[in-house]
Order: C-alpha cells, then sequence, then structure tokens
C-alpha cells in the first residue's frame, strides 16, 4: 500500500549501470541500450577483419543464434544494419504530459479522489490513470509506471493509535521518563 502522505518522488532515478562489452553485459539485469549497441558494432568490426560467428559469439558473451543473426543482418546491410533502432517493445501507452497529469492528481491524495482513506493502492492508483488518461492498467503495470516512470517507491505507513496524544507524550517524555531511567540506574549499581 502507498500512503499519500509518505510517497516521495525520488530526486533520482536509479541511473542505469555501465557494463563493459562482453560477457559482463550478458549477466545484467538492467538494459543498456547504449551498451547493446556497441557489442554489435564490435561484432560488425570483428565480421569486417573477417572473424567467424562461434568466434563473435565466444568472445563478446551472445548465443551462436544471436551471432549468427547478426552476421546475416551484416552481410545484408553492413554495419547500418547492426547500428538497432532504439528502444524495443510497444511504445509507452501514456505521454511524458499524461504522465504529468497522473502525478499531479496522485499528488492530490485519495480522499481528493473520492476513496475514505489516504492509502493509495495499485488498484486505486490504476483507476485514477484510468480517469484522468483512459489508459487501463492493471496493477502490475501500475506499479511499473509508479516506480520506472515516475520513480516512486513504495512506503509503508506509521502505525499510531487513533487516540494518540502528542502533548500527553510528549509531557510523559518530558517528566516520568527520566525518573524512570534514574531509578533503574540506582537499582543496577
Amino acid at each position: 500500500m502507498l500512503d499519500c502522505r509518505t510517497i516521495t518522488a525520488m530526486s533520482q532515478r536509479e541511473g542505469s549501470m555501465r557494463r563493459s562489452v562482453g560477457k559482463a553485459a550478458k549477466s545484467a539485469s538492467v538494459r543498456d541500450f547504449e551498451v547493446l549497441r556497441a557489442r554489435r558494432m564490435q561484432a560488425a568490426r570483428m565480421f569486417d577483419r573477417g572473424a567467424r560467428q562461434v568466434d563473435v559469439a565466444r568472445e563478446l558473451g551472445v548465443s551462436q543464434q544471436t551471432a549468427s543473426r547478426w552476421h546475416r543482418a551484416w552481410q545484408d546491410g553492413g554495419r547500418r544494419a547492426l547500428t538497432g533502432v532504439g528502444r524495443p517493445g510497444p511504445a509507452a501507452q501514456l505521454s511524458d504530459k499524461q504522465l504529468r497529469q497522473v502525478e499531479k492528481a496522485l499528488l492530490r491524495g485519495p480522499r481528493a479522489h473520492g476513496y475514505p482513506t489516504d492509502m493509495w493502492t495499485l488498484a486505486r492508483v490504476a483507476e485514477v490513470i484510468e480517469k484522468v488518461t483512459g489508459v487501463r492498467y492493471q496493477p502490475t503495470q501500475t506499479w511499473i509506471i509508479l516506480r520506472q516512470r515516475l520513480g516512486w517507491s513504495r512506503q509503508r505507513p506509521a502505525r499510531r493509535a487513533v487516540e494518540r496524544d502528542e502533548e500527553v507524550i510528549a509531557a510523559w517524555v518530558k517528566n516520568e521518563w527520566p525518573r524512570i531511567k534514574k531509578m533503574t540506574c540506582i537499582r543496577l549499581r
């Protein structure tokens, strides 16, 4: 659950880790498209020098199938065929403008959207996204938007009693706690 009062937009998104071209890139979990492009360009240079597909696969830490696909593309279109087209996959459904509208709406809080508590859930966030943009998301997709595109993190509210009286607590800490602490020290001697 996300607490409206404690959700904070992270000032810096998690930077994508730079990885060296080669076997280390194969095991990394975050995709860095520039590193992937550099690896394909290294394969093109190797093919230019006459390297075999199996050598390219071994040297760059890719499967032989990938090296074969790169070789075929290199034969058909040269280096340009291996440059890539940018980010793979479908385009994001929410534009940057829509995303800003969603963030504004979320920052107003759940109560502003008719929910009885100040707690955001993924289902509630998905409903707000649909109201604001007309785009419907499942909870898992909603979490990806919150985490990756908005840079928000999951927060848990502090558990506090509804009857909690800060003035009474402050008075107790000021008056009673020193007395209790002093008595404990005397007993330990």
